[in-house]
């Protein structure tokens, strides 16, 4: 039989038949969309694929892809887009709205850092105009010294270094069809 225990000590107990048990109490959560299991000794991994993009970093991406296609008037309106993508027109305005994300939100939803308690939903309902206000309702009330530093690939990025990153990402990043959300 198979348990997950949250609490608990690892252990390995012996039966009279000779076989071993192994009891490894582990943490499964979900962050991003992705399932994250944390090992006693704090470690973390994550179920699936490692480079699959999260349902953030998709939406992210379909909001730039989704702009960009405004902006070049491969269409003209967001209802024409809906149309043409599938999707309801809430739905393409509220990826749009990701475009106006603060860098420091934006490298973290790359690097997969966002706080556990942020869901898509949060960022792309009315965010708050002003960058420092949408920073602070994503990390918290820390200043931006202090907060934890954006890092993708292991390497510190600027706001500029952000955008690059995304534009690869959008680039590379191809979308057949769009569920309806």
């Amino acid at each position: 039989m198979t348990a997950i225990r949250i609490n608990g000590i690892a252990e390995m107990i012996p039966s009279s038949d000779g076989r071993l048990t192994l009891n490894i109490p582990i943490n499964i959560r979900r962050k991003s969309g992705v399932k994250v299991i944390t090992l006693p000794n704090g470690e973390t991994g994550k179920a699936g694929k490692p480079h699959e993009p999260t349902p953030i970093q998709q939406a992210l991406a379909r909001g730039h892809r989704w702009l960009a296609m405004l902006e070049s008037g491969e269409v003209s309106t967001l209802s024409e887009l809906a149309v043409r993508e599938g999707v309801d027109n809430s739905y393409i305005s509220r990826m749009v709205n990701l475009t106006t994300l603060a860098p420091e939100i934006v490298a973290a939803i790359l690097d997969d850092t966002l706080p556990d308690r942020i869901t898509l939903f949060e960022l792309a309902v009315n965010p708050a105009l002003l960058w420092d206000e949408q920073f602070k309702r994503v990390f918290g009330a820390q200043e931006k010294d202090v907060a934890p530093a954006p890092y993708l690939f292991g390497f510190g990025l600027s706001g500029f270094g952000c955008a690059r990153i995304l534009s690869i990402v959008v680039s590379k990043l191809r979308f057949a069809k769009t569920p309806a959300q």
